[in-house]
C-alpha cells in the first residue's frame, strides 16, 4: 500500500525529549501547549506498556520527504522508483506478513516545510521510520528533532561527512560516500607513485567543501602543512580563477576540485588553461558529461578522474550485466513511467533494497529500538547496483555504509573506470 498525503499541518515549534517507542498520543496536547506558550517543548518518558509506532499485523509504515515541486523537482523520481520497489515487496507478500506503507510528502526543497511535513510524518502518520530523505538543508531542519525524539533516520539522500556523525545523531545514517572519502581516494591513487607528492584542493566554503580538506588530513595526518595548499571559493563568486592560479603556482603534484555545479566545469577549463598536467581529481557530483564536461571542452577534461561506486544503467559496458537486466526488469514491470536510464531511478531502486534488508534483519521486531539495531547490523552487504568488490557495512560506531570506490578517468569520449577498489578511513 503507496500512499503520499499533501495536507499539512501548522508548524509547531521545538522538539520532544527522546521516547523509546512511545506513543504519539499524548504528545499532540503537550504539543498545542508549547505552541501556544511560545517556549520549548520538554515532554517526559511514558512508562508502561507501548504501541509500536507504525506498526501494525498487516503493515510497516515508512515515512519521507523530497522535493517533487521547486528547484531540484527532478530528483522527485527517487522516492517514486523507491515506492514502485516497495509495491514489488508488498505484491509478493511483504515483510514478515506486512505491507509496506512508504508516505512520501513534498517537501519543495524547502527546510521550513521539511520541518512541517516531517511532524506530520511522525506525529499524525505514526510511522517507525523515516528513509532516504532528499538533501542536506532539509535534512539538517530535522536531525535534531528525529534524534530527540528516537526516531530511524536511515539512509539519507545526502553527501556531505556530518550525517555519520555518531555519537551526536545515533539514530542517523546517510548512505553515499562523502566528499572526505572521494579525497582519501584520490590521494592514495596519487601517493602510490608519488609519495612526495604536492597538494593542491580547491574547495567551496561549506560543509560540503571542508569534507575535502578533511579527507586530506585523514591521509596526510602531521604531512598535510607541509604539503598541501588549500584555498576556498564562495558559492556566490562568479569564478574561481584567482584561486586556480594561486594553486597552480605551486606547481602542484595533484588538484583535488571539492566543487559543485558550474565550478566543476570552471575548474577543468582553468586546469586546462593554465597547462597542468598532474593528477586532477573532481567531485562525482560534478562528472555529468552533460553537465560539466561538455561545458568544459571533452578535449580540455582529457585525463580529469572522479570516484564511482555503482553502476551507471546508461552506460553500455554493462547492457549485459546481472544486476542491471535485473534492474531494467523491475522498471518495465513496475515503475515503466519512469527513465530506466536515469540514474536517479537506480539509485531509489538500490537504497529501497538496502531498506528492505534491514527489514527483513528485524525478524518481525519491528521496534524503532530494533529497526536501528538492525541498521546498525549490516556487514559486507552485496547490492547487485554496486560494483564489483563494494559492500556495505554499519555498526553503532560507522555510520558510513559505502566506503570504497573505483576510479574512472575521461578518455575524450566517455569515462573509463580502472585500477583496484580503494577503501576510505574510517574515522
Amino acid at each position: 500500500m503507496i500512499t503520499r498525503h499533501t495536507a499539512l499541518p501548522d508548524a509547531i515549534a521545538g522538539a520532544p525529549d527522546a521516547p523509546t517507542d512511545a506513543s504519539v498520543l499524548s504528545r499532540r496536547a503537550l504539543l498545542t501547549a508549547a505552541a501556544a506558550a511560545g517556549g520549548m517543548l520538554v515532554v517526559p518518558r511514558i512508562s508502561g506498556a507501548q504501541t509500536l509506532p507504525g506498526v501494525s499485523a498487516t503493515e510497516i509504515r515508512i515515512g519521507n520527504t523530497t522535493s517533487l515541486s521547486g528547484p531540484v523537482s527532478a530528483l522527485g523520481t527517487i522516492a517514486r522508483a523507491q515506492a514502485a520497489y516497495f509495491k514489488m515487496i508488498n505484491d509478493g507478500g511483504g515483510v514478515a506478513g506486512r505491507k509496506i506503507n512508504f508516505i512520501y510528502l513534498d517537501d519543495g526543497f524547502n527546510p521550513a516545510k521539511t520541518l512541517e511535513v516531517t511532524r506530520k510524518l511522525v506525529e499524525q502518520d505514526d510511522v517507525a521510520l523515516l528513509f532516504a530523505n532528499l538533501g542536506t538543508g532539509p535534512n539538517s531542519a530535522i536531525v535534531k528533532y528525529t534524534n530527540q525524539i528516537g526516531i530511524p533516520h536511515l539512509f539519507l539522500s545526502v553527501n556531505g561527512d556530518k550525517w555519520t556523525d555518531h555519537k551526536t545523531y545515533p539514530w542517523t545514517i546517510p548512505y553515499a560516500p562523502s566528499g572526505r572519502v572521494e579525497c582519501q581516494v584520490g590521494l592514495k591513487h596519487t601517493l602510490q607513485t608519488k609519495p612526495d607528492a604536492k597538494i593542491a584542493i580547491l574547495y567551496q566554503n561549506d560543509d560540503f567543501g571542508r569534507d575535502y580538506v578533511t579527507g586530506a588530513k585523514d591521509v596526510l595526518g602531521a604531512r598535510y602543512d607541509s604539503v598541501v595548499k588549500a584555498i576556498s571559493y564562495e558559492v556566490t563568486d562568479a569564478t574561481h580563477d584567482s584561486q586556480m592560479i594561486q594553486l597552480m603556482a605551486g606547481n602542484p603534484d595533484a588538484l583535488i576540485s571539492g566543487v559543485t555545479g558550474k565550478f566543476g566545469a570552471m575548474a577543468i577549463r582553468k586546469a586546462h588553461e593554465l597547462g597542468f598536467k598532474g593528477n586532477h581529481y573532481i567531485a562525482s557530483g560534478v562528472s555529468s558529461v552533460q553537465g560539466t564536461i561538455i561545458p568544459a571542452g571533452v578535449d580540455r577534461a582529457v585525463g580529469v578522474m572522479s570516484t564511482v561506486y555503482l553502476k551507471d544503467p546508461s552506460d553500455p559496458s554493462f547492457a549485459d550485466d546481472a544486476g542491471i537486466k535485473g534492474y531494467r526488469a523491475f522498471m518495465a514491470k513496475w515503475f515503466p513511467e519512469g527513465n530506466p536510464d536515469d540514474f536517479y531511478n537506480s539509485y531509489g531502486y538500490m537504497t529501497a533494497m538496502v531498506m528492505v534488508r534491514v527489514l527483513q534483519q528485524c525478524n518481525g521486531d519491528f521496534s524503532r529500538k530494533n529497526i536501528m539495531a538492525q541498521a546498525n547490523n549490516l556487514k559486507d552487504l552485496e547490492n547487485p547496483m554496486l560494483l564489483p568488490g563494494i559492500r556495505i557495512n554499519t555498526s553503532p560506531t560507522d555510520h558510513r555504509p559505502l566506503k570504497q570506490m573505483q576510479l574512472q578517468r575521461w578518455d575524450g569520449k566517455k569515462w573509463a573506470r580502472f585500477g583496484p577498489i580503494f577503501s576510505g578511513s574510517n574515522v
